[in-house]
């Protein structure tokens, strides 16, 4: 009885090892293929349970989400043969597994090598063709879409893999170029910086010649306004004194020979020689100015 349950138990060992290892499971992110003694059998197996023949047949599998490729920093020539230093990185996803593993033997690392060096080769030749402007903003999205075209045309055939999109994260000058180019451009702000200065200059002193002229001007205007103001006031004071002059001369000559009296006779010290029987003491010598 032992023995029976012994040899039970050892055969349901061995089916499950056979079951375990005759089963296998591709997630919805995979994508796989079956090699049967070494050699590709199945080239694209769908995601979902599968039936493998334990020993004989192997299974691998790959992720077939979108995968970044960063790659290192590479110097490029532009068409004015100006050197730059590109940092750039790919998005990729397998699209066919049989070329994918033919190309790479399902090595990702491989992939990514060969996927570099074509997206580099491939930048080489797109800023060999174009200005720095044109690298830098211009075109840089134009670039960017031939570039994928041009790159899915080889990979899509012979890796098996599609290139979804370039990126570049950064473009420097290399530094003995970066030292010249803020040398340049630090001296042409500074030329922009004279002329603006000069300019300015100019335009204050036209400002200044303008608002002394218009100064000038108003002065002389008004010193005009008060003249004739003044002549009016003096035709108007004059015209009033004649015409009460000629209502009563003889008083307004008495007036003014009283206020000749005071001003001459203002201090006590003043001294005056004058002949008493002038016309200055007419109303002194006579009230009635006789």
């Amino acid at each position: 009885m032992q023995t029976k349950t012994l040899g039970f138990v050892i055969l349901l060992v061995i089916v499950a090892l056979i079951g375990a290892n005759s089963l296998y499971i591709v997630n919805e992110y995979q994508r796989g293929v079956l090699l049967r003694l070494g050699k590709l059998h199945n080239d694209d197996i769908k995601p979902g349970l599968h039936i493998k023949i334990p020993v004989v047949d192997e299974v691998r599998l790959f992720d077939a989400r979108i995968l970044t490729v960063d790659t290192r920093p590479e110097r490029f020539l532009t068409v004015e043969k100006k050197s730059m230093e590109v940092d750039s990185f790919t998005k990729w996803r397998i699209i066919d597994v049989g070329k994918y593993y033919t190309a790479t033997n399902g090595e990702e690392d491989r992939a990514m090598r060969l996927l570099s060096q074509r997206v580099n080769e491939g930048l080489r030749n797109q800023f060999a063709q174009r200005t720095l402007q044109e690298v830098v903003s211009g075109e840089r999205d134009l670039l960017m879409s031939e570039l994928v075209e041009q790159l899915n045309g080889f990979t899509q055939d012979s890796l098996g893999v599609e290139v979804v999109d370039v990126r570049v994260k950064k473009i420097d000058l290399p530094g003995q170029l970066s030292d010249a180019v803020f040398q340049r451009m630090r001296a042409e702000r500074e030329r922009e910086a004279r002329d603006h200065r000069s300019k300015g200059k100019e335009q204050a002193e036209i400002i200044r010649a303008d608002a002394d002229r218009q100064k000038a001007v108003l002065e002389a205007q008004a010193y005009r306004d008060a003249e004739l103001l003044r002549g009016e006031g003096d035709a108007k004071a004059a015209a009033i004194y004649a015409d009460a002059y000629n209502k009563d001369p003889e008083f307004y000559a008495f007036q003014r020979s009283l206020n000749a009296y005071r001003n001459a006779f203002n201090s006590k010290d003043d001294v005056m020689l004058v002949d008493p029987k002038s016309d200055f003491f007419r109303y002194l010598n006579n009230a009635k100015g006789k």
